[in-house]
């Protein structure tokens, strides 16, 4: 669902779209809206009704919800080439999640009406739609059995790797993250306090795991994260 490209996308690269005619995306195109977010900008709060479909084409949005006490938990961190907004939209009701810009961002929003009326034209369109919808969904269950069986020094470790996949560039200290997120957003997406995160780090720098430099974490052995998160 991901697509790691620097330059903005249009509709007719993203995954969804792909087995559409060139004709019904030129008419998908024609009927919606690009848009841009500077970092920081609520795309939706919970509650907000729910109009439309958004598709990333640059930059990256936070998908998080709040508890019934105010504690945010991070569901996703959306990458260009991937959607969000479109569970309010298929099962017509209000927003139960909020979108925020982690940076400036770019991406297109198809109207509910358009979307709707697309996907019961296009019933390959709707399997698509399933198919990648599965895939998060079975990405949340991984982290909510994660967090049952698994402490937390696993549960970074783990979500250090995996953040090691989608955003690592090697140099000369090891793997470096290009995301920048702050002790507090990764507690957010694993359901733990910003102080549990600064102790597991300060242990995994004292061991050489780890380092952080200009606010990007430096895996420094990778191997070892591994077996912690294992």
């Amino acid at each position: 669902m991901m697509m790691k490209l620097r330059r903005m996308l249009g509709l007719r690269d993203f995954t969804l779209f792909e087995d559409l005619e060139s004709e019904e995306i030129t008419e998908l195109e024609s009927r919606s809206q690009t848009r841009i977010a500077e970092k920081g900008r609520l795309l939706y709060l919970p509650g907000d009704r729910s109009e439309a479909v958004y598709f990333l084409a640059s930059g990256r949005i936070k998908i998080s919800r709040l508890s019934d006490n105010g504690k945010e938990l991070i569901l996703e961190i959306v990458e260009p080439g991937s959607f969000f907004g479109e569970t309010g939209v298929l099962n017509e009701e209000p927003h139960e999640t909020m979108a925020e810009a982690l940076e400036p961002s770019t991406f297109h929003v198809v109207p509910e009406v358009r979307f709707r009326a697309m996907l019961k034209r296009c019933p390959e369109l709707l399997m698509k739609l399933a198919q990648l919808m599965g895939r998060r969904q079975k990405k949340l269950e991984k982290r909510l059995m994660d967090v049952v069986y698994k402490n937390a020094p696993q549960r970074l470790a783990d979500l250090l790797l995996e953040l090691s996949q989608n955003y690592g560039v090697r140099d000369s200290r090891g793997i470096l993250l290009r995301i920048k997120l702050s002790q507090s957003a990764l507690g957010n997406l694993l359901g733990v306090s910003r102080e549990i995160v600064n102790h597991t780090f300060s242990g995994l720098r004292r061991r050489g795991v780890i380092t952080v430099a200009e606010g990007h974490v430096i895996i420094q052995d990778p191997e070892a994260l591994a077996a912690l998160a294992a």
